[in-house]
């Protein structure tokens, strides 16, 4: 007798929740995601997806639109904060992304990737995503688990998926609330029509500028209409952790005084800037119990110097889906096996993003001849390989189960 293909409950319909949707929706698993928000949307400015996220989309089949909508930048720059002399990351060795991983690197707005999962997941699915269904508990019995809604309402599976975010409720009831430690920093976040810029501030490439007490992250996106500018600074007087808490640009000016009139001109040519506080939070050892598994933000939140929150998450996806194709009518053995795929790598992640944070902000960048000294140490074709290739050229797609 053939085994029956489980349904799952996905709690959350973020990036995340719906690379899984839409990973078991293709592996002909039935799916139901539950959003808390009354409307879809993405919160956010740009997202880097590295070679191994571009690997996750294009096997969801989600090529066409990435490259509609992203923008693929081949290589990625260190600039001095002050004087702007640049190094490449991966042109030092005369190759590109694609060349040294696989897989082209793209930069794109959030909403456009929420977009295109959305569309990919009511396509296979019409009715898969359930709007303004908060997510209160959960049952679990000896044939599913239960969700439970602040409405009264219910649902119920085989599996349930909580892809619910920093706060999640799913994680609660498993494993405690767990804590979060304030790092000392701040972002800042917004986003510039390109024609504000110059005409070096718009080529294909992703830039990180790298001072004493702060750094920026910056590159194109929405087809190179829009560009994207995020700023982190050492600053512990703002312990807000809110993604819409809108700032100034006066404000925000003030936190990066003597840098380059690149990076002044590109805060001045946002419409409207964020700031948010920046937490860490000790990754899970454990991530399932029963037929209830983390994945993403839930289970691993990341600082954002490595770039890997989204990509992680979309990876945790496939190889979650990977797994319950592989064992469809053992929920735990699936559940068991995912997550000793994917724990060891994400926490890994976890703790060198947080690491990377004095690598990006280091006070031997202050001085001229010190600074050429630290980058060239730091961003040398080895410590570039040994820093990246590990995570750039994983593969979701045929990782051990």
């Amino acid at each position: 007798m053939a085994e029956r293909a489980p349904h799952v409950l996905v709690a959350g319909a973020g990036l995340g929740g719906l690379a899984a949707g839409l990973a078991l929706l293709r592996r002909g698993i039935d799916v139901d995601i539950y959003e808390q928000a009354p409307s879809l949307g993405e919160v956010g400015a740009g997202v880097q997806i590295s070679a191994n996220g571009t690997r996750v989309l294009f096997e969801l089949g989600l090529e066409a639109p990435v490259r509609t909508h992203g923008v693929n930048t081949p290589d990625k720059e260190i600039r001095l904060w002050n004087d702007g002399r640049t190094w490449s990351l991966f042109r030092r060795e005369g190759t590109g992304s694609t060349d040294r991983y696989g897989y082209p690197m793209f930069m794109l707005h959030r909403k456009d990737l929420h977009a295109m999962l959305v569309e990919a997941v009511r396509g296979r699915k019409p009715d898969a995503i359930h709007l303004g269904c908060k997510a209160t508990g959960f049952e679990q019995h000896a044939d599913g688990v239960t969700l439970s809604f602040e409405s009264g309402e219910r649902a119920t599976g085989d599996i349930l998926v909580g892809a619910d975010g920093l706060h999640s409720v799913v994680r609660r009831q498993l494993f405690g609330a767990g804590s979060a430690q304030f790092t000392g920093q701040l972002a800042w976040r917004g986003l510039a029509p390109i024609e504000r810029l110059s005409a070096q501030q718009r080529r294909l490439v992703g830039t990180n500028w790298i001072g004493p007490k702060a750094h920026v992250t910056c590159y194109p996106v929405q087809r190179g209409e829009l560009f994207n500018f995020v700023g982190q600074v050492d600053r512990d007087d703002w312990r807000v952790e809110s993604w819409v808490t809108q700032g100034s640009v006066q404000e925000c000016l003030a936190d990066f005084p003597g840098w380059h009139a690149e990076v002044q001109q590109m805060i001045a040519s946002c419409d409207r800037l964020y700031k948010w506080a920046l937490f860490l939070r000790e990754p899970l050892a454990r991530w399932t119990q029963g037929r209830v598994a983390l994945m993403g933000d839930a289970c691993h939140a990341m600082l954002p110097y490595l770039g890997q929150g989204a990509n992680s998450a979309m990876e945790d996806a496939l190889v979650l889906a990977r797994c319950i194709e592989r064992w469809p009518s053992q929920p735990q053995e699936a559940l068991r096996r995912y997550e000793g795929a994917r724990v060891e790598r994400t926490t890994r992640i976890v703790h060198e993003s947080a690491a990377m944070a004095r690598t990006f902000h280091n006070e031997q960048l202050a001085d001229n001849d010190s600074a050429v000294r630290y980058i060239e140490a730091q961003w040398s074709p080895q410590s570039v390989g040994e820093r990246y290739d590990w995570i750039y050229g994983y593969d979701a797609v045929k990782a051990p189960l």
